[in-house]
């Protein structure tokens, strides 16, 4: 195992080349020019403030010779990468601060917000699945079946404004507040309980809104799973010796049953810095997803090309921390030769 891993870690080096490679060409591929935008031209070459006709070509030219915009477009990938090279993402277009800290400054918030939402995903999902797998085309499994595919075919954003219609104020129902991370009246003299609780309660609808989809879609997934493990020969050898069901599921069948959940978290890796752009924009929250957004419609390319590469590796990451539990969960599972 150890030799795999540090050959999969090897295999990163070019891949990761790639990426940046990528990277840097998606984000020079979005139209706008971030020089204009930063001196106050708008899609039609009319100053946003003045409205005035004429363009100021020697600030465009000056904030893009301070951004190396000017420059071959070749040497700029290579001014990029040796900067990640030395881990420093530059410093971003909007506010000449640099991008490291920015992304520092907002990464516990959409961690924190990530970690909650795949914390709830499995402690509901896989026990739903395996509950669906176990009691197949009973009424509570239609039931379920139902309702996890209508929350799945709901989209978040719509969900998202539903619930601030109806439950953050308004005409409707006051329950939760629209908006950001603390109240109006937040103190740094409160106790901790009192932040925690005013935090928590600032949290409850972006947490289940960021869940029900991945919940519905994982429940599914352990679910089918679970049914094909059931429908092996060992399965009906083991209850043949008279092991009661309970023993059977979750001693025998629940290990590889887990095997396609596992490959889920090469996707769940990434969520944790990129969080959810939708949710973070509709709720006003300060998180990564909220930052990557606001570059984007910038033309930050610092940024954009620092969330896309770290997203990357990321899921580098989350491959490999799939295939090592692979053989932890299954210890059939190899990855290197044995010798004779």
């Amino acid at each position: 195992m150890i030799e795999y891993i540090i050959k999969r870690i090897l295999l990163f080096i070019p891949t990761l080349f790639a990426i940046t490679l990528i990277t840097f060409g998606i984000s020079r591929l979005a139209p706008g020019d971030p020089a204009e935008m930063k001196a106050g031209i708008g899609s039609e070459g009319m100053m946003s403030s003045g409205g005035k006709n004429q363009v100021n070509e020697e600030t465009i030219k000056l904030i893009r010779h301070q951004w190396h915009l000017d420059e071959p477009i070749w040497k700029q990938y290579f001014m990029w990468t040796n900067d990640l090279i030395h881990l420093n993402f530059g410093t971003s277009f909007i506010d000449q601060r640099p991008i490291l800290d920015k992304i520092l400054e907002r990464l516990p918030i959409t961690a924190a917000l990530s970690i909650i939402s795949i914390f709830l995903v499995y402690l509901i999902a896989i026990p739903i699945g395996i509950y669906s797998a176990t009691h197949q085309y009973s009424t509570t499994d239609k039931i379920s079946g139902g309702l996890l595919f209508m929350l799945y075919s709901l989209p978040d954003f719509w969900v998202a404004t539903m619930a601030i219609i109806f439950l953050c104020g308004g005409d409707f129902l006051g329950l939760f507040p629209s908006n950001g991370l603390f109240s109006m009246d937040y103190s740094s003299s409160w106790s901790l309980w009192d932040k925690a609780l005013d935090i928590g309660w600032h949290i409850v609808l972006p947490v289940l809104i960021y869940t029900y989809g991945s919940l519905a879609y994982l429940s599914r997934q352990m679910r089918g799973s679970m049914l094909e493990v059931i429908r092996q020969d060992y399965i009906r050898t083991a209850r043949a010796k008279g092991l009661d069901d309970r023993t059977v599921i979750y001693k025998h069948a629940l290990r590889n049953s887990l095997i396609p959940i596992i490959t889920l978290l090469a996707g769940i890796l990434p969520g944790l810095i990129g969080g959810s752009v939708i949710i973070e924009s509709i709720f006003s929250i300060p998180g990564i997803g909220q930052l990557g957004f606001q570059a984007l419609l910038s033309r930050d390319y610092p940024m954009i090309m620092a969330e896309l590469t770290v997203g990357a590796v990321l899921v580098l990451f989350g491959v490999l921390a799939a295939d090592i539990l692979y053989s932890i969960v299954d210890p059939r599972i190899v990855f290197t030769k044995k010798s004779a």
